[in-house]
């Protein structure tokens, strides 16, 4: 076989082993908050939960977090980072980005799939109910259901999506991986500062980056297959 032709056949391999890796990890996500949820309905979760959130809490005073003010601080301000103000600018910045690159249907794209995961927060949140942790008081003020978390979840939809959408549009694999890691390393912060100011147990937070994760990937595969045929700009990576 000429070597262009085995060049090819490699990377068409390549190509379809990610894709089912992709395809894999969102069973995997949809599976574990599935899971997640199971456990959560029947009760079976409340140990963890309440031995991880009391763990973050000075021994004898559950009103007062361990690490002193200045870490309380910090984690408010992470936690800022995943709320709809924050999600809203940073996404509007990124479509902003794509159509001064000529990406308009990436950008369009873009908003849908944020608007999307947003879309199912929400129907989560109502359909489960879950009360808030009542064992300790609020670092931040909050008002809806605590299963899965929103803030967690919508970390892990919006910058992961910004992150392999903007990726599409670089050719440098180190780079990319930089916007996935970068996104990573953001949803995990947020999740960790719900826990850590007494807003959601630790398993809302797994199941709010389960399933924003799944939503995240599902994304990629998407954009993947419009790119392939037309629907949005096509994907500019080069094999490294």
């Amino acid at each position: 076989m000429p070597r262009h032709l085995r060049t090819l056949t490699a990377l068409l391999r390549r190509a379809e082993t990610v894709t089912l890796l992709a395809v894999l990890c969102v069973a995997g996500g949809l599976w574990a908050f599935a899971a997640l949820a199971a456990e959560m309905l029947e009760g079976d979760l409340h140990v963890f939960d309440e031995t991880l959130l009391m763990a973050l809490r000075r021994a004898g005073d559950p009103a007062r977090p361990i690490g002193g003010p200045h870490l309380e601080i910090v984690m408010r301000d992470i936690t800022a980072l995943g709320g709809i103000t924050v999600l809203t600018l940073v996404t509007i910045s990124a479509m902003v980005y794509l159509v001064l690159r000529r990406q308009r249907a990436s950008a369009l794209f873009l908003a849908v799939a944020v608007l999307g995961g947003q879309v199912l927060s929400r129907i989560a949140k109502a359909g489960f109910a879950r009360p808030r942790p009542d064992l300790v008081p609020h670092g931040v003020d909050v008002t809806s259901a605590s299963f899965p978390s929103g803030h967690s979840m919508m970390a892990a939809v919006t910058y992961l999506t910004l992150a392999v959408m903007l990726a599409r549009q670089e050719p440098a694999w180190p780079i990319r991986a930089f916007f996935v890691v970068v996104a990573a390393l953001l949803a995990i912060s947020v999740g960790l500062s719900r826990v850590y100011l007494g807003v959601h147990w630790p398993s809302d937070v797994l199941a709010g980056w389960a399933l924003g994760a799944a939503w995240a990937l599902l994304v990629w595969l998407v954009a993947r297959w419009m790119g392939r045929r037309g629907g949005i700009e096509p994907d500019r990576a080069r094999p490294e």
